[in-house]
């Protein structure tokens, strides 16, 4: 099992906008192959920081989903965006 953290920094006023869109993300995740769970979660020191915690069973399941066309699309949504390109960190026991 590993845990995939996504660090996203969204633009000023676009909060409203980021939520909807990263809503649909997970529930589109929740039908990837491997997929366990996943959060969303805000800094509580900056709402404009956000991030991801997502649960494969292995890395090639999130491998995966990280290249299938289903996250490119969402992620043409979501990239207008942010301010910068989101940090993704695998981490695994």
């Amino acid at each position: 099992m590993i845990r995939v953290l996504i660090e996203r920094h969204i633009a000023d006023d676009l909060a409203e906008h980021y939520e909807k869109a990263a809503r649909n993300t997970l529930q589109t995740a929740m039908q990837a192959h491997g997929f366990i769970s996943g959060e969303s979660l805000r800094n509580s020191n900056d709402s404009n920081h956000r991030i991801v915690l997502a649960t494969f069973r292995t890395i090639q399941d999130w491998q995966r989903w990280h290249a299938s066309p289903e996250r490119k699309e969402i992620m043409e949504a979501i990239m207008p965006m942010l301010e910068t390109e989101e940090k993704i960190t695998v981490l695994e026991h």
